[in-house]
């Protein structure tokens, strides 16, 4: 139950900024698929590592 309220958290969260801002995301959006695998990846790493330690603290 806490997985589904946690999914549902991050796709408000994700909706907030093409719905308050669309142009915004997209540009933003254009800039990401510019980048190499390797910065993307750099990116996922940094979020995935945000998120856990977020989690650890939360608990």
């Amino acid at each position: 139950m806490e997985l589904l309220a946690a999914l549902g958290l991050m796709l408000v969260i994700e909706g907030i900024l093409p719905f308050i801002a669309p142009r915004l995301w997209r540009e933003t959006f254009r800039r990401a698929t510019a980048l190499d695998d390797g910065q993307l990846r750099f990116i996922g790493l940094t979020s995935m590592i945000a998120g856990l330690v977020f989690i650890v603290l939360t608990r």
